[in-house]
């Protein structure tokens, strides 16, 4: 890596901790301040830095594995940036018995990843979820914010190629 690319990940990541300072300074006197604290910086940076543990740990009076065994514990918190697009693929009973294990797999091979990983291009992080409330209707995935039932090969193909193309 050059030196400019590595002074400007330098002062990105300053940034980042900076603002990640002032989220925990804004909501740690919060009764159980550790949830909301995680969604906040989750919600800011689009994951939780791995170097964003210590502080947190520093100014809640927790362990740095307290922490870490918090982060971990939750599926919903990343803990590397996610891609421009998250798809989550509903794996409750409802949906398996819906053919979702047969959706995953397609999902999978269409983009070259496995859930928990993100496409090479960086387009699409691959995510597990268990349950979207739409039982009755399985399938289901979220794309983003937005919710899909009954969804086929072919329509989640249609679906990532929208994605692709908003751009």
């Amino acid at each position: 890596m050059e030196k400019q690319q590595i002074v400007d990940m330098n002062h990105v990541m300053s940034h980042v901790m900076s603002n990640i300072a002032s989220l925990i300074a804004a909501q740690k006197t919060t009764p159980g301040a550790l949830l909301p604290i995680l969604h906040a910086i989750q919600e800011s940076a689009g994951y939780i830095p791995t170097e964003s543990v210590p502080l947190i740990a520093q100014e809640l009076n927790l362990s740095r594995a307290e922490v870490h065994g918090v982060i971990s514990f939750y599926h919903y918190f990343r803990q590397q940036p996610a891609g421009r697009h998250v798809v989550q693929i509903c794996r409750a009973e409802a949906c398996q018995a819906r053919g979702s294990a047969a959706l995953e797999a397609h999902a999978k091979a269409v983009l070259e990843c496995d859930f928990h990983a993100t496409t090479k291009d960086g387009e699409f992080s691959l995510e597990p979820v268990y349950c979207l409330g739409q039982c009755a209707c399985g399938p289901a995935i979220m794309i983003d914010d937005e919710l899909h039932a009954r969804v086929s090969h072919g329509k989640l193909d249609r679906l990532l190629q929208t994605k692709r193309g908003a751009q």
